[in-house]
């Protein structure tokens, strides 16, 4: 598995066989380094990124969740957020962007 986690060490991605997972925490405090560091990581072939690991997010989750989908369709690929937590889903709920992710 090849990990890309960013120098605050808090928490990042990592390819697995099936896609990418996430673990750790993804908030305010380390959200730029988190997405920078998933900059230098091939998209997903499957075009799956699990969340189930993820132990603490906020907003900007939801913005390195968008960045990430802009990515893949500037690639010409897909993206898909599998397992997002109960939490994050009623934030993205909240700011109108849960159709955004599902695409």
């Amino acid at each position: 598995m090849t990990a890309c986690v960013p120098a605050t060490g808090s928490g990042g991605f990592a390819i697995a066989a099936d896609g990418w997972i996430f673990s750790g925490e993804l908030t305010f405090a380390d959200a730029a380094a988190v997405f920078e560091a998933a900059q230098g990581l091939a998209l997903p072939g499957s075009g799956i990124v699990d969340l189930s690991g993820l132990e603490q997010a906020d907003s900007s989750a939801l913005a390195v969740m968008l960045a990430l989908k802009r990515r893949a369709a500037l690639e010409g690929a897909r993206l898909t957020f599998a397992a997002i937590p109960p939490g994050l889903h009623a934030l993205a709920h909240v700011y109108g962007v849960v159709e955004l992710l599902a695409r």
